[in-house]
C-alpha cells in the first residue's frame, strides 16, 4: 500500500493503527499451496495465535484453511469464525487435562506434547484419536528464544520416549492419527529441516495407522533489505517428493499439514504512529511517538527488527534517529535508524507489524490498544475499534474501603 492510502487511513481511523493488506496474506497462502501442489493432500492450518481477529480468521477459513490453535478461547474463536470442528487442531502446552477434555468435546483435532497428559487422556478417552507432537531436538532456526525444537525445549515429547508414547498406547488402547514437530521460527537451513522431517517420517512408521503429518512452520520472513527468508518453493520441491514417497513406503495417502503464521501475515501487516515529540540531547535524536511497548512489544520482548519510514516526508533528507514510546519505561523500537527528516506531526510506518504484534499488546500505562484496519482489493475495513475508558475499566470492581 502506498503512502497516500496509509496517510488517508490515520486520517480516517485515528493513530495509532493497525493496518493488514489481505491481498498479500493471499499471495502467501498460494505460495505455499503451489509449492506444495504434487501432494494429493494439503492442509494448511493457520497459527491463530499470529493474528487472531476474527475478521482475519474469517478470511482464511475463505481460503479453505484449517486453523492451529492453542488455547481453549482460540478454539472458541476459530468456531466463532465459522471453523468446522474438524478444520481446527489444539496444540497447547503446559495445559490442565481439564482444558483439553472440554476441548475435545468441541470435536477439535487434539494435539497431546507430554506423557503425562497423554496417558491420562487416554485412559479416560481411549476413543478420542490424538496426535503426539514430538521433539526432534534440532533447532531450525538461529534465535533460541524462539526455536521450539532444541533439547532443552519445554515443547514436545522427546524423539527418545517414543517407546513410552507406544506403551501408553497399548496400555490405554488410544489411537494416535498423527505424528507432528514444529521447530520454531525463523527456518534459515531448508536442510536442516528436512532433516527434522526425516525424524519425523521414521517416528510415523512406529505407529501403523495415522492420517496425516504436521510438518509445523517457522518459515522466515524477510524483515530488511539483504535479509534472508525460507525458500518456500525450494522447500515444496524436496519435501514433496520424498513426502509422496513415504506415503507410497507407508501404504496410505496421509495428509501433510502445515501450521504457518507469520509467513502467512507478518509482511501483509503494517503499524502506523504519529510523531509526538523530536527530541535532541547531547548525542541523540528521538523520535517519540503515541504509542510504546504496549502496543508492539516485539522489538523489547524478542530484539525483533521492524523497518521503520516517514510515510509523511518519505523525499526528506535522511538523519540518525532513535524511534521511541510514550510508555515510562525505556521502550525503544529503533536506535540510530536512518530515516528521512522526522518532523512532529509526521506518520512513521513500522513494517512486518501483522505477526505477533496486535496479539502481544496490552493496557501498560492504561493505555487505549489502537484499532485494526483490513484493506483488500482497494477497499479498507474497520475490524477493530480503538479502545477507549470504559473499555479499560469494563472488567473492573470499584471497591471502596473508605466506608
Amino acid at each position: 500500500m502506498n503512502n497516500e492510502i496509509l496517510t488517508a487511513l490515520v486520517e480516517k481511523y485515528g493513530s495509532p493503527l493497525y493496518v493488514y493488506n489481505v491481498n498479500k496474506i493471499e499471495t502467501q497462502f498460494q505460495r505455499i499451496c503451489t509449492a506444495f501442489s504434487t501432494v494429493k493432500n494439503l492442509k494448511i492450518n493457520y497459527a491463530v495465535k499470529a493474528n487472531s481477529n476474527i475478521s482475519i480468521l474469517k478470511y482464511f477459513n475463505s481460503l479453505k484453511a484449517g486453523i492451529d490453535t492453542v488455547s481453549i478461547q482460540e478454539v472458541q474463536l476459530g468456531l466463532a469464525a465459522g471453523f468446522k470442528p474438524e478444520d481446527i487442531i489444539y496444540t497447547p502446552n503446559g495445559v490442565s487435562l481439564h482444558e483439553i477434555e472440554k476441548v475435545a468435546e468441541l470435536g477439535v483435532q487434539i494435539n497431546i506434547d507430554n506423557l503425562s497428559i497423554l496417558e491420562q487422556f487416554g485412559y479416560h478417552y481411549p476413543k478420542v484419536p490424538v496426535c503426539v507432537r514430538i521433539n526432534p531436538h534440532i533447532m531450525a532456526g538461529g534465535n533460541r528464544n524462539i526455536s521450539v525444537g532444541h533439547i532443552d525445549s519445554k515443547f514436545g515429547i522427546s524423539i527418545h520416549q517414543v517407546p513410552h508414547i507406544k506403551r501408553v498406547v497399548e496400555n490405554t488402547g488410544m489411537h494416535i492419527n498423527g505424528i507432528h514437530m514444529h521447530t520454531g521460527s525463523d527456518i534459515l537451513d531448508i536442510d536442516v529441516f528436512l532433516a527434522a522431517t526425516e525424524i519425523l517420517f521414521n517416528t510415523a512408521k512406529e505407529f501403523k495407522n495415522i492420517d496425516f503429518i504436521d510438518f509445523g512452520s517457522g518459515f522466515k520472513v524477510p524483515y530488511k533489505e539483504g535479509d534472508i527468508s525460507t525458500n518456500i518453493e525450494e522447500l515444496g520441491e524436496k519435501l514433496s517428493i520424498r513426502f509422496n514417497d513415504f506415503c507410497k513406503e507407508y501404504g496410505k495417502n496421509l495428509t501433510l499439514m502445515f501450521e504457518p503464521g507469520k509467513f502467512l501475515v507478518s509482511d501483509a501487516g503494517c503499524f502506523l504512529a504519529n510523531v509526538n515529540v523530536v527530541k535532541q540531547t547531547t548525542s541523540t535524536v528521538f523520535a517519540g511517538i503515541d504509542s510504546g511497548f504496549n502496543h508492539l512489544i516485539r522489538p523489547m520482548f524478542y530484539d525483533s527488527y521492524h523497518h521503520i519510514h516517514n510515510i509523511s516526508n518519505p523525499n526528506g533528507r535522511e538523519r540518525y534517529y532513535s524511534v521511541v514510546g510514550y510508555i515510562c519505561e525505556t521502550d525503544s523500537f529503533g536506535s540510530n535508524r536512518r530515516i528521512n527528516e522526522i518532523r512532529e506531526g509526521d506518520i512513521l510506518c513500522f513494517n512486518n507489524a501483522g505477526a505477533y504484534c496486535f496479539t502481544m499488546a496490552s493496557n501498560y500505562n492504561s493505555r487505549y490498544r489502537p484499532a485494526e484496519v483490513m484493506v483488500y482489493n482497494g477497499k479498507d475495513y474497520l475490524i477493530r475499534k480503538q479502545e477507549n475508558f470504559d473499555d479499560l475499566i469494563r472488567n473492573q470492581i470499584s471497591v471502596d474501603l473508605s466506608k
